[in-house]
């Protein structure tokens, strides 16, 4: 499957080997996939920060536009710490997704107790509408489906597009879907890494740009085919996952979480009154951050040593979109609506065109 570079779409930065966000050491990513008859596209993406093991990391959240949900972020902002995995689905399947995290960590018994089998978990769901295509009243993410995705989490390449939480998404009218790159800092820089998982479904065509491309202007047709009302142009939502191997801490990684705003932007996205555009960072450093009662002794990078995490994670996010929309392809789901690829001949005739490639 080609991505954004094997396009020739050119971007900032050095990337990992992978340019996944599974270049940062531990990271697991898997997915479940659900396509069936002519209504179900949905299904559930898992994010493991340090793999199938109780290792809580230090992370921060932001909203850029709260129309949306990404559950256990009270926890994070107040504590600090992230305590299990990431999982991402569609909007009306944050409930069961949920409560399966917490029957799939107490079956697997990845928690730390607080007396004997005792312990809570507020887990981290976020969730993007996949309505359009999906039958998103249906209910069809089970237990099951969750468990698969926890337990098929691994390191390495990154499935992309049509897949996982993301296999019925949109965007900027193209379809949409997980897309996830990263960046390497200069050893001057620390060396560190920086990856991006998103779930892309949101912005309006005529805002989309590309490497400085207005692609929105080049390519004005291919917009969805809906037949029971379209959706307000714009709408729609993102998650983005940002992980990095630099020890930050919390304030520090909330600060990282809201520079995917700006990767966003960079492509013409809005956030739209309509729009759930919720992010989260964490940090795999300071694996002894987390303790039950002892005192921690943690690493911590200057503030003034933070602006090249920033910028990677900026052209992460920008990148990790883009190879969402290149991954994708046209799907027809619920009501035979039906929602065109971004076509990748005509975007590198525009990149052409703007003497991009």
């Amino acid at each position: 499957m080609p991505r954004a570079r094997d396009l020739g779409v050119p971007f900032p930065g050095e990337t990992g080997p992978l340019n996944a966000i599974t270049d940062v050491a531990g990271v697991c990513v898997g997915h479940t996939t659900l396509i069936e008859g002519a209504d179900v596209r949905t299904g559930v993406t898992a994010i493991l920060p340090r793999g199938a093991v109780h290792a809580p990391v230090f992370a921060g959240y932001h909203s850029l536009n709260g129309n949306g949900e990404m559950t256990g972020t009270i926890w994070v902002e107040e504590s600090g710490f992230l305590e299990g995995p990431v999982m991402i689905t569609n909007t009306h399947s944050v409930g069961v997704v949920r409560d399966a995290v917490i029957a799939w960590t107490v079956e697997r018994k990845l928690y730390h107790p607080i007396q004997g089998d005792v312990f809570w978990s507020l887990p981290v769901v976020g969730e993007t509408y996949d309505g359009t295509l999906n039958d998103v009243n249906g209910f069809h993410v089970a237990p099951a489906h969750v468990f698969a995705a926890l337990d098929a989490a691994s390191t390495g390449p990154v499935a992309e597009g049509n897949v996982g939480g993301g296999t019925g998404m949109i965007c900027h009218g193209f379809k949409g879907g997980i897309g996830t790159a990263s960046r390497r800092l200069t050893a001057e820089e620390g060396g560190y890494t920086v990856g991006v998982l998103v779930q892309a479904n949101y912005g309006a065509r005529r805002h989309l740009t590309i490497a400085g491309v207005p692609l929105g202007e080049e390519i004005p047709d291919l917009l969805p085919e809906i037949h029971n009302g379209p959706p307000p142009m714009g709408a729609g939502s993102i998650i983005a996952v940002v992980a990095t191997d630099a020890p930050l801490l919390p304030h520090q990684l909330k600060r990282i979480a809201q520079r995917a705003g700006l990767g966003i932007a960079r492509l013409g996205g809005m956030g739209a009154n309509t729009s759930g555009d919720i992010f989260l960072a964490f940090s795999t450093a300071n694996p002894g951050g987390w303790q039950r009662a002892e005192v921690a002794q943690v690493d911590l990078l200057p503030n003034d040593r933070i602006t090249p995490l920033f910028e990677a994670t900026v052209f992460a996010t920008e990148e990790a979109i883009v190879n969402a929309m290149i991954a994708a392809r046209t799907m027809t789901g619920r009501n035979g609506n039906t929602v065109h690829a971004i076509p990748h001949d005509r975007l590198q005739a525009a990149l052409r065109k703007y003497n991009r490639l």
